[in-house]
């Protein structure tokens, strides 16, 4: 975490609505250096990607919002953010189990279980991103999940283990601005990035079931674009399909 600001902000709270939305009131208010933090042990407003609510028991898991002011990412490119802040997490998760892998576009799983999530908010400015919001919910203490929850595991189920969040915070903090910074430097190119986060995808090695408008049907996952788009090749022709973010399901067979 070389280079953070000795004035950057860490917020802990016992409970808020939304880690990602207290640090953007926040920033309303006031210029924060890059890597202010909030951190809660509840939110009552959970959210995550799609419009979904992200539901975690009081103090068991790790919620918290990251600030960053990305340079030189324009905003047809922003994806890349999403590929750093996937691969944190799972190089973090690495340290302590196996079979860690990133569903599109940036849950992460153990096996076809779903351990994190990431909610990312850019605000642009012309072509570029002024700043961005990376919100990051991780299942670490929680034993009993909601039954609505259609696939939830933690940490502590997987290994036994109880982990202390302030450092599993501190290790997926360092792993985040690893790669980050490399990015930022120009020690490490996004099509390096782009290749291990492809390289690490959930169900990229066959054809699976997905559903869109028109119904369900069997694919390969092929590529993900700068942009974020998902591509799927089918079995039965040469033609690839490309879907954003809420115009396909992965379907459970």
């Amino acid at each position: 975490m070389d280079r953070l600001s000795e004035k950057r902000l860490i917020i802990r709270l016992e409970e808020t609505e939304s880690t990602n939305s207290y640090l953007k009131q926040l920033l309303r208010e006031k210029h924060l250096e890059e890597g202010s933090i909030v951190v809660a042990d509840y939110q009552t407003g959970g959210r995550g990607q799609r419009g979904n609510s992200w539901i975690s028991a009081k103090g068991k898991n790790l919620l918290f919002s990251l600030l960053i002011y990305p340079k030189n990412v324009f905003a047809k490119d922003q994806f890349i953010i999403s590929r750093i802040a996937s691969l944190a997490i799972k190089n973090t998760l690495d340290r302590f189990t196996h079979d860690i892998c990133i569903k599109w576009p940036n849950d992460i799983y153990w096996k076809d279980k779903k351990i994190a999530g990431i909610l990312i908010e850019n605000d642009l400015k012309g072509n570029k991103i002024e700043n961005t919001i990376i919100g990051i919910g991780l299942n670490l203490n929680q034993e009993i999940f909601p039954s609505e929850l259609p696939n939830p595991v933690s940490l502590k189920q997987i290994t036994g283990v109880t982990y202390n969040k302030e450092s599993i915070l501190n290790m997926l903090l360092h792993e985040f601005f690893i790669l980050y910074r490399k990015l930022e430097q120009g020690k490490i190119g996004t099509i390096e990035i782009e290749e291990e986060y492809m390289h690490n995808l959930y169900r990229r090695d066959n054809y699976y079931w997905f559903k869109d408008a028109n119904g369900k049907f069997l694919a390969k996952i092929v590529n993900t674009l700068p942009s974020g788009q998902l591509i799927l090749k089918t079995p039965d022709d040469d033609n690839v399909r490309a879907y954003a973010f809420k115009e396909i399901v992965f379907v459970n067979e």
